[in-house]
């Protein structure tokens, strides 16, 4: 087997950077830890949850995890509105992912 080279390589073009684009940004991955966990969420519910998080950036943030297909957006058309957040198959395809990450930490927490 010819063994590879960085200067031949480009990080954008691999499975890792592909993944990262999905989850990198601040929130994204402690959204989908929520919707890991509690299966299905509401708007509000999931701001109380994280806390720090501003109404804009929450709603941004699940408009591109919805636009990647990794959440799902049901809306119920009454009143007061009412919206649900879940995972999709895609968004559960993740999860290993992201229990893996939970049991390293629960592992080496100091």
């Amino acid at each position: 087997m010819k063994e590879r080279c960085i200067s031949q390589e480009c990080l954008n073009e691999t499975g890792f950077s592909y993944t990262l684009s999905l989850i990198n940004g601040k929130y994204k991955m402690t959204i989908l830890y929520a919707l890991m966990e509690f299966k299905v969420v509401r708007f509000n519910e999931m701001k109380r949850y994280i806390g720090g998080i501003s109404y804009k950036t929450l709603s941004s943030t699940l408009k591109e995890l919805e636009a990647d297909q990794l959440v799902h957006r049901e809306e119920y058309p009454q009143i007061p509105p009412k919206v649900e957040y879940s995972l999709t198959e895609r968004g559960k395809s993740l999860m290993p992912i992201l229990d893996g990450m939970c049991e390293w930490g629960e592992q080496n927490r100091l």
